[in-house]
């Protein structure tokens, strides 16, 4: 196989992968949501980013142990030390158990996981079930590298190598925001814990050496990375918007910890953001877009995998419903290809699909180059030099990498009725049964009237196509 290479931010370099050490496999930990909303589409790119890692790496042989962390508790309304914790925030806003929306924001994301093909991580660890951990790793690190304020325990910066070196800053001063907490010795200290202040109300409060209150949003991770894949591991995963504080911030917290310079990843690797025409997708404006959200325009999520796989992770990625548009209909052509592979699967060998899966492995070998893998699929579905067992047999290996289970999926799988469909498929079928009766008497009139009133319910008539039919999505 081709040697992998991924891109290091911290290097600012491409690089060949190789693990820390093999008799532990690959170990890699992505950062995961904050459960006070549902995640939106932009959110999901980097799952699908880090499942297409996982999978490229568990293709090559690697044993993996992946996890992704579930924040509940101590994500600031701003990435640095501003704001109200999002979790005690959406509580307040919706008069709800704090839990309970932690419950149900981390079972929805479960859900887009599932819908999208994504694989389920090793581990899948909640902040909340940590706060012991948090706690003991904070006392660890207090003497040499934090200082306590009213407002809790601060992480001085100043006192670990090359603080900042991750992030894009273009001189000493590291990250350029403002500081908002009175007392701090610098403007890029992070919060270790947040002691409640006096009259405070929060849902989510432990005990601790520096008051009661809640653990930093920052700390979680290196506490449950540490915890779970060792104080030194192969890659760390995330948005490219980690790369300015959140990660500069655990890098600092790990170094601590250590006693070195160590950032605890080999490779830190970020995925660019999926952005409209407006600008950058967020939540921060109240308006955004979620995957159920896509479904209820008539899409398959697949189609959003296919979108993300269309550009590479590191690339910015624009999203219209032109350009969703145009990734369903690829992957409706995919599969509909495939089943007449399948049709085909017992024609006499001849040629080899070798070639395509070293293509394959060359793309992907290339810092996980997706754009590269899929004209090299779109190549070998339609060889017709190659047979369509051996076709089918290549087949598993894109599969298996992509995340298009095309061996099992059906165009009917694809075909989503839009939520504001005003007609059911009974209906449908049952018109195109009277349409079919009428071409039979030659009642043109009458065939064409049911197809305009088919096609005014949003229902597409595919004459000569065995399935018939399909829902009509808008590119709006």
């Amino acid at each position: 196989m081709t040697t992998l290479s991924l891109y290091d931010s911290l290097s600012r370099s491409l690089r060949a992968f190789k693990p820390l050490d093999p008799a532990k496999g690959v170990r890699v930990y992505s950062c995961g949501p904050t459960v006070y909303n549902y995640a939106h589409v932009g959110n999901l790119r980097a799952y699908v980013f880090t499942d297409t890692l996982s999978r490229v790496l568990t293709w090559k042989g690697y044993d993996l142990t992946h996890v992704i962390n579930i924040t509940d508790v101590g994500h600031l309304t701003s990435d640095a030390d501003a704001g109200d914790d999002k979790m005690e925030a959406a509580a307040k806003r919706a008069g709800k158990d704090i839990w309970a929306i932690a419950r149900h924001y981390t079972d929805a994301f479960k859900q887009n996981l599932a819908d999208l093909n994504i694989r389920n991580p090793t581990h899948l660890p909640l902040a909340t079930d940590h706060i012991a951990e948090m706690i003991d790793f904070a006392a660890q690190i207090e003497a040499k590298h934090c200082y306590r304020l009213d407002s809790g325990l601060y992480f001085d910066v100043t006192t670990v190598p090359e603080y900042g070196r991750l992030a894009r800053s273009a001189d000493d001063t590291g990250e350029s925001r403002i500081d908002p907490v009175a007392g701090k010795r610098h403007a890029q200290d992070f919060a270790i814990w947040r002691t409640s202040a006096p009259g405070e109300n929060r849902q989510m409060e432990w005990d601790s050496p520096w008051g009661r209150g809640a653990p930093g949003w920052h700390l979680e991770c290196s506490v449950m990375s540490k915890k779970y894949l060792g104080e030194s591991f192969d890659i760390h995963t995330g948005g490219i918007d980690h790369r300015e504080i959140h990660h500069p911030n655990e890098i600092a917290q790990n170094q601590a910890h250590c006693g070195c310079a160590d950032s605890g990843a080999a490779f830190w690797m970020h995925n660019n953001f999926l952005v409209e025409r407006a600008g950058k997708m967020s939540k921060s404006s109240g308006e955004f877009l979620t995957l159920q959200a896509v479904i209820d325009r008539g899409f398959h999520p697949l189609s959003y995998r296919m979108l993300c796989l269309q550009a590479h992770y590191r690339s910015e990625l624009e999203f219209s419903w032109e350009n969703l548009a145009a990734a369903q209909v690829r992957l409706k052509r995919l599969v509909q290809a495939v089943e007449g592979l399948r049709s085909r699967a017992d024609a006499p060998a001849k040629g080899s699909a070798a070639g395509y899966r070293e293509q394959l492995d060359t793309a992907v070998s290339d810092d996980l180059n997706t754009p590269k893998a899929l004209p090299v699929l779109d190549a070998l579905i339609a060889d017709k030099k190659v047979s369509p067992a051996d076709r089918l047999s290549a087949l598993t290996d894109f599969i298996e990498i992509l995340g298009l289970p095309l061996d099992t999926i059906t165009r009917e799988d694809l075909r989503v009725r839009p939520a504001s469909a005003a007609i059911d498929e009974a209906a449908i079928m049952s018109r195109l049964a009277e349409r079919q009766d009428a071409r039979a008497r030659k009642d043109f009139a009458a065939s064409d009237a049911i197809r305009d009133e088919l096609a005014a319910a949003g229902v597409e008539v595919m004459d000569g196509d065995p399935i018939g039919w399909d829902w009509r999505t808008t590119a709006t």
